[in-house]
C-alpha cells in the first residue's frame, strides 16, 4: 500500500511508524509543514496506560519515551489558602519536541520517508497514494480542502496561553490567584530538568481587565509571573516557545466531525476531534487513534471497510473521554460557582469535575454526596444515580452537537 501522511505531530508519526513496522513493504511518506526540530509547545502528559499501550506496539520507542519523561505521582490544588494534594496513577510528562524527535527517529529507522518544510494545502501535488492520512491538527488544511467531513468548530469561553517556566514543579499543580478583575489559574508540571509547562487560563473579563489583551507577549508573561510569584519561587515564566515562535492568548477550539473519512482520506488526531487541555488527554487520544487505524487497516483488506471500522470504533471509545473534556472545560468556565468553597471542598469538586452531577447539583450538595460515598461505601448507588443523570444530560448535550 502507498500511504501519504500529512502532519508530523505525535499522531502522524506514530501511525507512520506502526504502519511501516507492521508491514515493511508498505511505502509510507510523511509530509510535515515545519522544519525538523521546530515543533511548537512545551510539555505533554501521558499516563501509565499510554506507556503500556506504546510498549505493546513498539517497545523501542516506548522505552525511549519513558527514559526521557519526568515521572510524577501526585497532584496538588493551591488556592493561596491550604494546599490539597492527592495521589493517583503515575503521570509521565515529556517535552513535545522530545516526543516528536523520538518518534521521528524511530520512524526513519524503520523506513518511513519524512519530508520537512512541505506545506500541504490540498490533494493536488501529493505523491500517488492509496491512503491519505490527514494528521495536520486542529486547523487542518487538508480537511478543509476536502470539505466532506461535516466539520464543526466551537470556541471556548475562556482565554488561555501556553507558557513555560524554569520553576521545578514536582507535582501536577493547579494554581489559583485572585485579582481585582477575577481569578487566574495555571496548570503547571515539570517535563524536563529545569523546565515546566505553565498554562494560564482566565475569564475574558479578567483578561481584558488586567490589560493582557493589549500587552506584548513578554510584558504579559512578566505580569503573570508577578501574579503567580508565590508559586514560582523566583522563577520567571516565558512566552518564547522552544521553536522560536511566541505564545499568544487563544480560545480553545473544540473540533468535531460528522465523518472521519471521505474516499481515500482519513482524519487522525486533532484533525478528527479535540479534547480540552484541562483533562490532559490530547496526546493520549492521538496515539490511540494511530494504533486503532493501523489495526483496522491490517484487519480489513478493503480500504472502505477498514476506515469505516476505525471511525466507528474510535467514536464509540471517545464518547466518555470527550464528555469528560466538555464537562471539565465547563467547570473552569464556571469557576466562580465553586471558588468560594473551603479549600478541601473546592479541590474535591475539581477532581470530580467531569461527573455529570457537578453542574446539575448545588456545589455543596455534590461535595456531601462525594463524602458520603467515601464514608459509607455508596459507590454503586451513586454510580446508578450518576448514570441516570448522565443519560438525560448526555442526550440533552448531544442534541446541541456538543459530543458528536
Amino acid at each position: 500500500m502507498r500511504v501519504v501522511c500529512v502532519g508530523g505531530g505525535p499522531a502522524g508519526l506514530y501511525f507512520s511508524l506502526l504502519m511501516k513496522l507492521r508491514t515493511p513493504r508498505h511505502d509510507v511518506v510523511l509530509l510535515e509543514r515545519n522544519e525538523a526540530g521546530t515543533t511548537g509547545g512545551w510539555g505533554v502528559t501521558l499516563g501509565e496506560d499510554v506507556l503500556d499501550l506504546l510498549r505493546s506496539q513498539d517497545p523501542a520507542s516506548a522505552e525511549a519515551v519513558a527514559r526521557a519523561a519526568c515521572h510524577l505521582t501526585h497532584q496538588v490544588v493551591r488556592t493561596g489558602a491550604n494546599d490539597d494534594a492527592w495521589g493517583g496513577s503515575g503521570i509521565y510528562n515529556i517535552g513535545r519536541q522530545t516526543l516528536v524527535d523520538i518518534l521521528a527517529s524511530r520512524a526513519s529507522d524503520v523506513g518511513v520517508r519524512i519530508s520537512y518544510g512541505h506545506e500541504v494545502t490540498g490533494l493536488s501535488g501529493l505523491p500517488p497514494a492509496d491512503l491519505i492520512v490527514a494528521a495536520d491538527g486542529v486547523q487542518s488544511q487538508l480537511r478543509s480542502a476536502v470539505n466532506e467531513f461535516g466539520t464543526h468548530m466551537r470556541s471556548g469561553g475562556n482565554k488561555y496561553i501556553w507558557l513555560g517556566s524554569s520553576a521545578p514543579f514536582d507535582m501536577f499543580n493547579y494554581l489559583f490567584v485572585p485579582t481585582e478583575h477575577g481569578w487566574l489559574w495555571a496548570y503547571a508540571y515539570q517535563f524536563d530538568e529545569g523546565m515546566s509547562t505553565f498554562i494560564v487560563e482566565c475569564a475574558p473579563r479578567t483578561w481584558s481587565g488586567l490589560g493582557l489583551d493589549g500587552m506584548s507577549p513578554d510584558d504579559g508573561a512578566a505580569l503573570l509571573g508577578d501574579l503567580f510569584k508565590n508559586y514560582l519561587d523566583g522563577h520567571p515564566v516565558t512566552a518564547s516557545l522552544p521553536d522560536g515562535r511566541t505564545a499568544r492568548w487563544l480560545n480553545f477550539d473544540t473540533v468535531t466531525n460528522e465523518r472521519w473519512h471521505a474516499g481515500q482520506v482519513v482524519l487522525l488526531g486533532d484533525s478528527a476531534r479535540t479534547a480540552h487541555y484541562s483533562v490532559g488527554q490530547g496526546t493520549k487520544m492521538a496515539l490511540e487513534d494511530a494504533v486503532a487505524l493501523v489495526d483496522s487497516l491490517h484487519r480489513n483488506a478493503d480500504l472502505e471497510a477498514a476506515l469505516t471500522a476505525y471511525e466507528k470504533a474510535r467514536k464509540a471509545e471517545l464518547v466518555r473521554p470527550l464528555s469528560a473534556a466538555h464537562l471539565s472545560a465547563q467547570w473552569f468556565e464556571n469557576l466562580p460557582r465553586y471558588i468560594g468553597m473551603k479549600p478541601h471542598e473546592f479541590a474535591t469538586l475539581l477532581a470530580a469535575r467531569w461527573s455529570p452531577l457537578v453542574p446539575l447539583l448545588p456545589p455543596r450538595l455534590t461535595y456531601l454526596l462525594h463524602r458520603a460515598t467515601e464514608r459509607f461505601g455508596l459507590a454503586g448507588t451513586r454510580g446508578r444515580v450518576g448514570a441516570a443523570l448522565k443519560a438525560v444530560y448526555g442526550k440533552r448535550m448531544s442534541a446541541r452537537g456538543e459530543f458528536s
